[in-house]
């Protein structure tokens, strides 16, 4: 695996790292992370789709251009998103099972 297809992983998880320790909250550093990477790569794939079929031009994309499947052609840009998500549902997971776990 190329490291580029983890990199959004990588930082999704320190972002949740440093919000879960601040706030106790893992699933607020997973959403927020999440958020960020989900928010670039629809932005990103909004501005394939002005240049593919807008002819370069805001106005002429409707709202649903980010979603067009027309525009998401490579496993990269699928994985930019689905990384980020299962790193930190992962993460997640574990510390809220390691603090439900009875103290001895």
């Amino acid at each position: 695996m190329r490291i580029e297809l983890a990199e959004h992983a990588f930082v999704a998880l320190a972002i949740q790292i440093i919000v879960g320790l601040l706030t106790r909250n893992w699933w607020a550093g997973a959403l927020l992370a999440c958020g960020y990477f989900i928010g670039r790569e629809l932005a990103q794939a909004e501005y394939r789709w002005i240049e593919q079929f807008g002819h370069g031009l805001r106005a002429n994309a409707p709202w649903w251009a980010a979603f067009d499947l027309k525009v998401w052609t490579k496993a990269d840009q699928f994985a930019d998103v689905i990384g980020p998500i299962i790193a930190t549902s992962a993460l997640t997971w574990v510390m809220l099972r390691r603090e439900r776990r009875p103290r001895t």
